[in-house]
C-alpha cells in the first residue's frame, strides 16, 4: 500500500502541531516580532523622537548622554545604545531608521522569551508556549511593539524578572544573574521609577520559595550584578557632564514626588479591557478557577507584581498607553492557566470569534488596497485621496506577493489547526499578526504618506539657502525637531534662548494664527506648509 502520509496533500492537511514548541514556536514569535518593523519612515510621535535621538548618538558619536536634535534629552541611554548599534550593524542593508528600529524587535523578542520561561517554571512545559502567545496577542503591545520605544526594554525587564523569580531557589546563581540583568536593563533603559516594582516583588518571591536560603542567594547575586552593571554610566556622566547628570536625576525623581492618584489608577485600569485583551478576561478566569489556591506562587507572584506595577503607574505616570505596557507581562502570565482551561463552549466561541474577526479584517485590508492601488471601488478610492491629498497609489509587486502569501497562510492555518486548548489562542495571536503584516505591507504607503514628516522637512530644506546660517524654532514638538534632524540634518536652536533670538531665520509651528504669528520685529514669510492631509499642524519659515 502506498504511504499516504508522504503525499503532498497529506502534508498540507497535517498543519502545525499544537502546542507549538521548538522551532515552530520560535518561527511564530519571530513572525510577530518582525511584522511591521520595515518599509516605513519614522512616524510622528514617539517613533520619530527615539529614532532621531539614536541617530544623533550614532552620527555625533556622543555615546554618554542622549541628545534630541542637539539638545540635552534627560533619558536613560540603553535604548539609544541598542538602536545606534543595530543601525551601525545593519545600516548597509536597510534604511538607517529601519536598522535602528530592529532594536525594538530584539527587546520584544527578549520579553517573549522571558515570559516563556516564567510560564514553564510556574505552570509546566505544556503550558509554557501560552504565556508568550498571550503577551503577543495583547492589542496594546501590537500597536507599540514595532515602534522605536524605550519602554520595550521595561517590558523585557519585567518578563525577565518574572522568569528569574519564578525559578528562584533553583539554580540560584544563574537566576540571580538574569534577575540582576533585568534590574540593570530596566533602570538604564526606562529609568528609576519603572525599576522599583522589580525590587518590591523580591521579598514576596523569597517568601514563596520552597528553599529560602537559595532564594536569598538568588536575590543577593541579582542585586550585586545589577549594581555592577548600573553604576558605571551615572558615575561617568557625573564625572564628565555633571550638569547632565543632575538634570537626568531631577527628571527621574520628579514623578516620585507627586502625590498618589487613585483616579490615575482607575484610568489605567479602564484601558485594560481593550489594551490587554484577551489576557484580561483569561486572567480573571484563572483567578476564579484557582481561587482556593490563590496564595500559591503560580497565582500570587504575577498577581502581586501586577498590583505593584499598577500602584507605580498611578504614582509616577500620566494615564497613557506607553507606560501601561508594563502591566502586560504579569497579566499575560496570570492568564496562562485560564487560556488552557476554558470550557469547551467558551473555547469554541473564542476560536470562532478570532477566525471570523480577523478574516473579516483581512478582507477589508484587501479592499482598501484595491481602492488605493487599483482605484476600485471608486467611492473608496476617492475617499483615500481626500484623506491624503496628493497621494498616488501604485501596484507594488513585492508587497502584493507578501500579502498573498500571508493571506493563504492564514487560510491554511484556519483549515489545518488541530483541536487543542491552544487552538483559539494560536488563531488569535497569529490572526492579529497576519492582519498587522497585511496592513503594514499593502496599505503602508498610504499611512506613511500622512504620518511622516519627511515631505515637510525636505520642503523646509529646499526653502533655506545653502548659506542660511543660524536657524531658530518656536513651537516645534520633540517629534518635529527630531524629524528635521534625521531627514535633513537641521537642528534649530530655541528662539527663547539668546542664541536663538540672534538668528535671522525662524521656523514656527502651531495650530492657530496666534501660534504661527511672527515675533516682534520685521519678518518675511518665505515658506508655509504642512504634512499631507493634516489640517491642524502648520509650519512657517520666516526671514528677518
Amino acid at each position: 500500500m502506498p504511504d499516504h502520509t508522504t503525499h503532498p496533500l497529506s502534508l498540507i492537511r497535517r498543519g502545525i502541531s499544537l502546542p507549538p514548541a521548538g522551532w515552530v514556536l520560535a518561527a511564530i514569535l519571530a513572525f510577530y516580532v518582525l511584522a511591521g518593523l520595515f518599509g516605513r519612515d519614522p512616524w510622528k510621535g514617539e517613533d520619530a523622537i527615539h529614532i532621531g535621538t539614536a541617530w544623533h548618538m550614532l552620527s555625533y558619536s556622543d555615546w554618554l548622554s542622549p541628545d534630541l536634535a542637539g539638545r540635552a534629552f534627560h533619558e536613560p541611554p540603553l535604548y539609544y545604545w541598542s538602536a545606534a548599534l543595530t543601525g551601525k550593524l545593519f545600516g548597509w542593508l536597510l534604511p538607517l531608521h529601519e536598522a535602528m528600529r530592529l532594536a525594538s524587535g530584539i527587546w520584544v523578542a527578549l520579553a517573549l522569551t522571558g515570559l516563556y520561561y516564567a510560564g514553564r517554571e510556574l505552570y509546566g512545559q505544556d503550558s509554557a508556549a501560552a504565556s508568550p502567545l498571550l503577551l503577543a496577542g495583547c492589542a496594546g503591545l501590537l500597536f507599540h511593539a514595532h515602534d522605536a520605544q524605550p519602554m520595550l526594554i521595561g517590558l523585557a525587564a519585567y518578563a525577565g524578572t518574572l522568569g528569574a523569580l519564578a525559578a528562584i531557589g533553583r539554580r540560584p546563581r544563574l537566576t540571580g544573574v538574569f534577575y540582576g540583568i533585568a534590574i540593570a536593563g530596566c533602570l538604564l533603559g526606562t529609568g528609576i521609577a519603572p525599576t522599583l516594582p522589580l525590587l518590591a516583588i523580591a521579598p514576596l518571591a523569597w517568601w514563596l520559595s520552597p528553599d529560602r536560603p537559595k532564594a536569598l542567594q538568588t536575590l543577593l547575586v541579582g542585586l550585586v550584578i545589577a549594581g555592577l552593571l548600573i553604576l558605571p554610566w551615572p558615575a561617568l556622566l557625573l564625572y564628565f557632564e555633571p550638569a547632565r547628570f543632575h538634570g537626568w536625576l531631577a527628571t527621574e525623581l520628579a514623578p516620585l514626588k507627586t502625590p498618589f492618584s487613585p483616579g490615575g489608577a482607575g484610568r489605567f485600569l479602564s484601558m485594560l479591557p481593550w489594551f490587554a485583551f484577551p489576557a484580561l478576561p483569561l486572567a480573571a478566569w484563572t483567578l476564579w478557577t484557582r481561587r482556593k489556591a490563590i496564595s500559591a506562587a503560580p497565582q500570587l507572584l504575577p498577581l502581586v507584581f501586577l498590583l505593584i506595577t499598577l500602584l507605580l503607574l498611578a504614582l509616577a505616570y500620566r494615564p497613557r498607553e506607553i507606560p501601561a505596557l508594563l502591566m502586560l507581562p504579569p497579566l499575560a502570565l496570570l492568564a496562562t492557566p485560564g487560556a488552557l482551561t476554558l470550557r469547551r463552549g467558551a473555547a469554541n466561541a473564542f476560536d470562532w470569534f478570532a477566525m471570523m474577526t480577523f478574516s473579516l479584517f483581512v478582507g477589508l485590508v484587501w479592499l482598501c488596497w484595491s481602492a488605493m492601488a487599483l482605484g476600485w471601488p471608486a467611492k473608496l478610492a476617492t475617499r483615500v485621496t481626500i484623506l491624503r491629498p496628493g497621494f498616488i497609489g501604485h501596484l507594488d509587486g513585492f508587497a502584493l506577493l507578501i500579502g498573498l502569501a500571508a493571506t493563504f497562510w492564514w487560510a491554511w492555518l484556519i483549515v489545518t489547526a488541530p483541536r487543542s486548548p491552544y487552538r483559539s489562542l494560536t488563531h488569535w495571536t497569529l490572526g492579529f499578526t497576519t492582519l498587522w503584516l497585511l496592513a503594514t505591507t499593502l496599505i503602508l504607503p498610504w499611512f506613511d504618506y500622512g504620518k511622516s514628516y519627511r515631505p515637510v522637512a525636505q520642503a523646509i530644506a529646499r526653502a533655506l539657502p545653502d548659506d542660511h546660517g543660524c536657524l531658530a524654532e518656536r513651537g516645534l514638538t520633540d517629534a518635529q525637531r527630531a524629524s528635521l534632524a534625521y531627514f535633513v540634518g537641521i537642528e534649530p536652536a530655541s528662539f527663547d534662548t539668546p542664541a536663538g533670538k540672534s538668528c535671522d531665520w525662524l521656523l514656527v509651528g502651531g495650530d492657530t494664527k496666534r501660534e504661527l504669528a511672527a515675533p516682534g520685529g520685521h519678518w518675511t514669510k518665505v515658506w508655509e506648509g504642512s504634512r499631507p492631509g493634516d489640517r491642524k499642524e502648520k509650519f512657517r519659515l520666516l526671514q528677518r
